[in-house]
């Protein structure tokens, strides 16, 4: 049956005789829908810097708004998100989520066929792919009604983890599908023409070569239409007491699972003309990015609040977490790790692209940036391998926080996070004011993989201390506030980078990050570090 009246993974008898087995089977089927719920969400991270090699008419800082914008919804949904499997059940949410990432995927494939489309449409379908990025908080939330509590830390693990690759899929999978007209038989588009050398994970691809850039879109086609299937004949919704008490039917549900996306839609959308006049194509009033993301994090949960009926009663049992303060510096911590490893991931194909695929040269004494760099590294070569160990080494950021204290962990991890931004801002300042910065590269990339290995250690840690500091009944609305304020990184991080490379200077952006470094790992020391405190390396 696809409704589950009767679920009690606690029982050892249940769990031997059926539960384990639904438990898995369902977790198997949600860790890939995670998985290209990621991809979609961060598919800007690598089409930004193909529109760049095939000459799209765009320029630099709004090819990096088309990641930030993405970023920005991605955190946003994650906020209704969170209460859709209680309201709604864990198959239709996941069936409905997943199903409704086709809709940027084949229209950005679409659009990718033309230069001449306008810079709005691809603004659109980065809003519309904001939903992959919600999607992790409904899919965590549902994979934690269906196992016991002494299993729920792996089956977590493996869904987080696993979903977190669905960044370094994209950025493996789709420079290759870009190489190849695999979609041409259907009537995909022609290929375009490489006006600077571009690259996949085995190689370097030369200028004058053949690009389907449309592809990077069209190639979801291939999961998510089978994962449409799966979701629906595979997977359940838990109809208890404990998790979905009143389960509507599939087109009420999917009515308020869209009603409560469109919320998240339209705070993402007003933020976005506040603070985006330029690149919206409107007449906004140029806010400051962060008292915008503020504005836009609590006017969603307030208007979610004026929903009538259960979601307004479990949103009043959930707000209680915002009465310990420790909410707010955990969000805070899960921002430096979390927040940091979105933020890059969206952001370093793009910036290994402008600053090293560039000769930065003197022209009638003014520094250009604009001349191709025939020695410059390929970014699609070497971005992929980033996240790829940021996220490989979560998991063991949360074995090591078990054996010596999540706080210890993390201030480590803010240590060596405030040294490599450091570090990285040197080779950044270097690179952008020489005509040969390719020679500055193999230190700057090292930088970052210590980076992003930091921010993947913290990730396990900050969790670790979430699940020590607060009772049960509120761990869980924790984790999915901080991942959802966390989230915000992947609009924040290729924001400032975009406008620090455009105004020539990037190693500004890396500074900042630093600075923040060291207000987290005063924070952590303050709250779990001191010997007097509430806690003691929780």
């Amino acid at each position: 049956m696809s409704n589950l009246k009767r679920w009690e993974p606690e029982s050892e008898t249940f769990w031997q005789q059926q539960g384990s087995k639904i438990a898995n089977r369902n977790l198997w089927i949600s860790i890939p829908s995670l998985l290209c719920g990621f991809g979609v969400w961060m598919l800007w991270s690598i089409l930004t810097v193909q529109m760049l090699n095939v000459g799209f008419p765009f320029t630099t800082s709004e090819l990096f708004t088309l990641t930030a914008i993405a970023g920005l919804t991605g955190a946003t949904l994650r906020i209704p998100s969170s209460f859709f499997v209680r309201l709604c059940g864990g198959r239709y949410t996941l069936f409905l989520t997943t199903t409704l990432l086709i809709v940027p995927a084949v229209f950005t494939g679409f659009a990718l066929q033309d230069k001449t489309t306008p810079l709005w449409v691809f603004q659109l379908m980065a809003l519309l792919s904001g939903i992959g990025g919600g999607n992790f908080a409904s899919s965590m939330s549902n994979i934690s009604f269906f196992y016991p509590k002494k299993q729920q830390g792996l089956a977590l693990g493996l869904n987080a983890g696993l979903g977190n690759f669905g960044v370094t899929t994209v950025q493996i999978a789709v420079p290759l599908f870009m190489s190849y007209g695999v979609f041409s038989m259907f009537g995909a588009g022609e290929p375009m023409v490489l006006e600077k050398a571009s690259g996949t994970v085995i190689g370097t691809i030369a200028a004058g070569s053949q690009t389907w850039i449309q592809n990077s879109g069209f190639a979801w086609l291939i999961t998510l239409v089978p994962l449409a299937f799966l979701l629906w004949f595979g997977t359940n919704n838990i109809n208890t007491e404990e998790v979905t008490p009143k389960l509507p039917a599939a087109p009420i549900s999917f009515s308020i699972i869209l009603a409560m996306l469109g919320i998240g839609f339209l705070t993402s959308v007003v933020g976005l003309w506040l603070m985006l006049p330029e690149n919206a194509n409107g007449s906004g009033f140029g806010i400051p990015k962060e008292i915008v993301i503020v504005l836009v994090l609590f006017s969603t949960v307030m208007l979610l609040k004026l929903l009538p009926g259960a979601i307004r009663t479990s949103l009043d049992r959930q707000y209680k977490i915002f009465n310990n303060k420790h909410t707010w510096v955990m969000s805070v911590l899960y921002v430096m790790t979390f927040g940091s490893f979105i933020g890059f991931s969206a952001a370093f194909p793009l910036s290994i692209q402008v600053i090293f695929g560039y000769s930065h040269v003197m022209v009638d004494g003014v520094m250009t940036h604009t001349t191709p760099n025939p020695n410059g590294p390929s970014a699609l070569t070497y971005a992929w391998i980033a996240p790829f160990i940021g996220a490989l080494i979560r998991p063991v950021g949360g074995w090591i926080a078990d054996k010596a204290g999540g706080s210890l962990v993390t201030q480590i991890c803010s240590v060596i996070m405030i040294i490599c931004a450091v570090g990285a801002a040197y080779y950044m300042q270097l690179a952008y004011q020489s005509a040969t910065p390719e020679q500055y590269f193999v230190p700057f990339f090292l930088i970052f993989l210590g980076l992003f290995a930091a921010s993947g250690i913290g990730n396990g840690s900050t969790f670790r201390t979430i699940a020590v500091v607060f009772p049960k009944e509120q761990a869980g609305p924790v984790l999915g506030w901080t991942s959802a304020v966390a989230a915000y990184g992947a609009f924040y991080i290729p924001q400032v980078l975009g406008e620090q490379i455009k105004a020539a200077t990037p190693e500004y952006a890396m500074v900042g990050f630093a600075a923040f470094y060291i207000l987290c790992l005063v924070l952590n020391w303050f709250f779990y570090l001191r010997k007097s405190g509430e806690f003691y390396n929780p």
